[in-house]
């Protein structure tokens, strides 16, 4: 924006100011991209895939009735009745076996060389799922620490 105080000489009549005034302009273009960027519609960048499903009803889960081992090895493998699964596994046996007529017992039995952060999150999730049976095998391993 520029403005021109030069005052016009007394025998000259008055110039007309030659400087556009842009403050205007600019305001209407700022409104005009405020309003296109309102109205552009939002960009969904999705993919559809289809994950592959393992049919739960198909292979039951090795559940007994009278009672349920769980082991942890010395490298941290979580085994359900001597079978490898992971946590989420053993928390859907741990669910299954609590909906049997009568609750199974629960052996639970980790090895000497297991580390404390893994025994102490399957200890959690086994009392997080509401068992009520639970023993600990093996103890007499450590009579002689």
């Amino acid at each position: 924006m520029a403005l021109s105080f030069a005052r016009p000489r007394p025998g000259d009549g008055e110039t007309p100011m030659s400087d556009m005034n842009s403050t205007p302009l600019i305001d209407v273009m700022l409104v005009l991209l405020i309003m296109f960027i309102i109205t552009i519609p939002l960009q969904t960048h999705s993919v559809g895939v289809d994950l592959p499903q393992t049919p739960k009803e198909l292979t039951p889960p090795p559940i007994d009735a009278v009672k349920n081992r769980v082991g942890i090895d010395a490298d941290g493998t979580v085994r359900w009745n001597g079978e490898a699964v992971d946590r989420l596994t053993l928390r859907q046996y741990l669910a299954a076996s609590l909906r049997l007529p009568a609750e199974p017992e629960l052996q639970f039995q980790p090895d000497a060389g297991a580390r404390y952060v893994t025994v102490d999150e399957v200890l959690a999730d086994i009392r997080r799922a509401g068992v009520t049976k639970l023993g600990f095998v093996g103890n007499e391993r450590y009579a002689r620490f």
